[in-house]
């Protein structure tokens, strides 16, 4: 339209014209606003014919027209002022122009910019002198000094009219004025003036598709917490979805409670159109659970509930339904897709259509014999690796089956494996055999039901060893799936007060594992009395209580719980608290704060009367859970401070302080690669015990997701002097590329087999990362973040901080008797797929586009959101920042993230062209 075809002028051709005869100095290609000036010099006539003579008839018309208009301006008559004035008014806004220049009215003004400022200082009081501030304020767009404001200014005095009518270019320019002018002055009434001007332009903006420019205004202009009313007049359904989308990515480089504030406006806004799904997410993303009650109560649409319910359910987030949510007859179907029971039958739907369903050996993933693992150091020798190459075959065979509900080693019976005499079970010795049993609810993994049957019979068992294993085993199979039956909780509370600790702790871990975010508080009765009453039992009896209760109250910063556990560290003593496992105290009481920042102080300051060995532990380990996935730019800064101590031997709380700078940062890619950096000069100046962490620390930043600046590093470490740093790097080779199939890592480990060959420890490190690479036959991620890295699961990331504790010190721990920690990993472990469901919630194929994600939130218009991409049916697997869209117009999905379960219904528009 005329009134904007001034908008498609560049702001690098208004600075910079390209036209000689747009510039007052004859032709120098300098900035104009850099040397423009109130009194443009007069060209010599010459000159100044040489330029007409370059120009077309129309332009040359244009240009004496224009100066005959000028001259008008100056007459004495009022009314030949006024016309004068309008027709000026009426070149500028009907001029068209290029991406190459500026409009020719302002070209041929340029030179006359002077006189008509002078002429405005004589100019009485009248409607004309107000028109011709609105003119002379279009033109100090391009021709007033640099830094003057002269735009603003002659706005100011002007008519106060549409001031859209003169295009995006001057809108945006004169949004940039007041900005400026807001930040130094001190004028309330010129403040008021520009609040004025501030709503008119961001009017414009909001109509006009360009939401991010206004939302820029707005948060120079307006407090954070008053942004929401001020947008409300401006949104509607045309331009809501935008303003969210940018006010979502600026909300990552606010400090808090900035960001905070704005989650809530966009919440707010969502909820204000109904976009449920959308609020759901904000409501997440801020963990408060009072946000997605509401949802539920404002939803009225069933099908809608039960989208909602599989996002809660994607999210692991253990939420309960009532009556003032939903009908009565509704409650109990939603209330199981929340506990996740459909995960299994969406899973081994994806394994089926994959056809990946065949199960594996561990000897398949090693891809080789095992002749040369074989020690030539006598017979006892090759009986302690053989022990030690079952038990990591134990967890290859856990990881790589994980769900499939049958693998060649615990599911088959005895005659079909070949040995009649004896089952794997007891191919292993003391704790290998837990842990044999325990790769039984890997198996299971998720499928309640088959999972309690297959262990039931280990609960007979004699053998100590055996029944630990089954509990564990309990809690595994109930990870991450709630059902009304409650069946865990019956089965593992008698074994808590069992007199044998193995035992013991196989229920308490069970607990963790079965209720992790639930804060179910009939787990700490059970629990309670260990910490608080039985005050003589074993260390690790009480590690494992504390992990638990941290596990069970993630992130609820309940002070009764945080106070027993308080309680159990003071009532250590000094040895005890010297211990590998004591460190994993500290943990379970951060885990009470995960990712709850200031509410952390209280407790941290507390924590500072602990022992001296554990004090220090105590504080890094806090706080680094506390400010896990913020990107807390300061506590980063502080825990590179802590590492660049140089510490006597003995110390050990800079571990948990490097891996507080992979927590932390791990949230967005400019802070993980940031942290990266900073890692890697760890590695070289850091002291040993801080080098040892540095590999755990970057496998946490590239979980499941490995790229090769990271692979490299760790393959190197992988060759380490240092056997701690090694197997640090090993493991963590298995993490980046856990579930991902990975053929580079997958080499470069079976490598490593052939090079540790003589080594039992590393090479069961390295077999366990070959496991890792392998899980769930690349089904399967250990990344706790989803739904386009937008949220992060508190218990998935709990699930990995645990096992990470625990490699810091591998020789005491992983590679002793407490390697079922590895088992932790169940709590992070999820499909990485995308699967369409029908309104009953069965799998409905349809084609989608995957391919990588691309940034598009201030982009106009409707920018492809994929790159790259490939159409396949689903059900589909999503790598590391892969994106799916729709493929068809058939279908529209309930939920705004094509993600885990998707609800499509039919669209209503859509007509088949055949």
């Amino acid at each position: 339209m005329a009134s904007s075809s001034f908008s498609c002028t560049t702001v690098t051709m208004t600075l910079y014209p390209n036209d000689a005869g747009a510039s007052g100095n004859g032709g120098d290609n300098k900035p104009v606003r850099e040397d423009a000036s109130v009194e443009v010099p007069a060209m010599d006539h010459k000159e100044e014919d040489k330029k007409d003579e370059d120009l077309s008839e129309e332009d040359l018309e244009l240009k004496q027209q224009l100066e005959l208009y000028v001259e008008h301006v100056q007459d004495a008559d009022l009314s030949l002022q006024t016309c004068a004035l309008e027709s000026i008014r009426q070149e500028i806004q009907t001029a068209t122009s290029s991406m190459t220049s500026v409009p020719k009215p302002l070209k041929f003004l340029r030179p006359h910019y002077g006189t008509l400022k002078s002429h405005y200082e004589k100019m009485s009081d009248s409607g004309a002198k107000k028109l011709m501030a609105d003119i002379l304020s279009v033109l100090a767009l391009t021709m007033s000094a640099k830094g003057e404001r002269e735009s603003l200014k002659y706005r100011l005095l002007g008519s106060y009219g549409d001031i859209g009518s003169w295009g995006h270019e001057y809108v945006t320019n004169l949004g940039g004025e007041v900005a400026q002018e807001y930040r130094q002055t001190e004028d309330d009434d010129l403040v008021d003036d520009l609040m004025k001007l501030k709503q008119q332009i961001v009017a414009f903006h909001m109509k006009h598709n360009a939401e991010p420019e206004a939302v820029d205004l707005l948060m120079e202009l307006t407090p954070v917490e008053d942004l929401g009313t001020v947008l409300e007049s401006s949104l509607d359904s045309a331009n809501y979805k935008r303003t969210c989308s940018y006010l979502l990515s600026v909300a990552n480089y606010l400090a808090e409670p900035d960001d905070l504030l704005v989650f809530d406006i966009v919440y707010l806004i969502y909820r204000r159109f109904k976009q449920y799904e959308s609020a759901l997410f904000i409501a997440l993303r801020l963990d408060n659970l009072a946000y997605v009650r509401k949802i539920f109560m404002l939803c009225d649409n069933l099908l809608r509930k039960k989208q909602l319910c599989c996002i809660l359910a994607h999210h692991r987030k253990t939420f309960v339904l009532d009556e003032d949510m939903c009908s009565e007859e509704d409650l109990e179907r939603l209330q199981f897709i929340i506990g996740n029971n459909k995960l299994i039958e969406g899973y081994l739907t994806l394994a089926r259509d994959i056809d990946v369903m065949e199960p594996k050996t561990p000897e398949d993933i090693y891809k080789c014999t095992n002749a040369h693992l074989v020690d030539d150091l006598g017979v006892a020798g090759t009986i302690v690796l053989s022990a030690r190459q079952n038990l990591a075959a134990t967890y290859v065979n856990a990881f790589v089956n994980a769900g499939f509900g049958q693998d060649k080693l615990m599911t088959v019976p005895s005659e079909a494996s070949g040995d009649s005499s004896t089952s794997w079970l007891f191919k292993n010795k003391g704790h290998g055999k837990a842990s044999a049993v325990a790769c039984l609810g890997m198996i299971m993994l998720w499928d309640v039901e088959i999972g309690l049957a297959q262990i039931d019979k280990y609960f007979h068992s004699t053998d100590t060893h055996v029944v630990a294993g089954a509990l564990l085993a309990v809690g595994i199979v109930n990870c991450t799936v709630k059902n009304d039956h409650d069946s865990a909780l019956v089965l593992l509370a008698e074994y808590v007060v069992k007199e044998d600790p193995s035992i013991r702790v196989g229920a308490i871990i069970g607990f963790g594992l079965a209720y992790a975010g639930s804060q179910h508080y009939q787990v700490f009765a059970k629990l309670r009395p260990i910490l608080v009453e039985n005050t003589n039992a074993s260390l690790d009896v009480i590690a494992f209580t504390v992990i638990t209760l941290g596990l069970v109250f993630l992130g609820s910063c309940n002070e009764e719980i945080a106070q027993a556990i308080r309680f159990s560290l003071k009532n250590r003593s000094e040895s005890e608290l010297g211990e590998p496992l004591a460190r994993l105290l500290p943990l379970g009481l951060g885990l009470l704060y995960l990712g709850k920042q200031d509410s952390v102080d209280e407790t941290a300051e507390i924590s500072n009367a602990f022992g001296e060995k554990i004090s220090r532990h105590c504080d890094m380990t806090l706080l680094s859970c506390a400010y896990a996935g913020t990107g807390n730019v300061e506590k980063v800064q502080e825990f590179l401070g802590e590492c660049a101590e140089h510490l006597e031997k003995g110390e050990t709380y800079q571990g948990p302080a490097v891996l507080g700078i992979a927590m932390v940062a791990m949230t967005e890619e400019l802070g993980l690669e940031m942290a990266i950096r900073s890692l890697e000069h760890l590695l070289q100046y850091g002291e040993q015990n801080i080098r040892r962490a540095v590999p755990l620390a970057l496998g946490l930043l590239r979980i499941s997701n490995p790229k090769v600046n990271v692979t490299d590093t760790l393959s190197r470490l992988s060759h380490d002097s240092d056997t701690e740093v090694a197997m640090a790097a090993i493991i963590s080779l298995g993490l980046i590329g856990a579930g991902t199939n990975n053929a580079r890592i997958a080499g470069m480990l079976h490598n490593l087999s052939s090079y540790y060959y003589k080594e039992s420890d590393l090479l069961f490190c390295v077999q366990i990362a070959q496991g890792l690479v392998h899980l769930g036959k690349g089904l399967l991620t250990l990344s706790p973040y989803h739904s386009e890295r937008f949220l992060f699961s508190q218990t998935a990331l709990a699930g990995l901080i645990v096992t990470l504790h625990a490699c810091l010190d591998m020789k005491a721990l992983i590679l002793g008797e407490y390697h079922y920690l590895l088992y932790f990993l169940s709590l992070a472990m999820m499909p990485r797929m995308l699967m369409t469901v029908d309104e009953n919630l069965k799998p409905l194929s349809v084609p989608v586009r995957v391919g990588q994600a691309v940034g598009v939130v201030d982009q106009p218009g409707r920018p492809k959101t994929i790159t790259g991409f490939r159409t396949y049916s689903t059900p589909v697997l999503l790598s590391a920042g892969d994106q799916a869209e729709l493929a068809t117009d058939k279908y529209i999905p309930l939920s705004p993230v094509l993600e885990g379960f998707v609800i499509l219904k039919e669209n209503p528009e859509y007509k088949d062209d055949h």
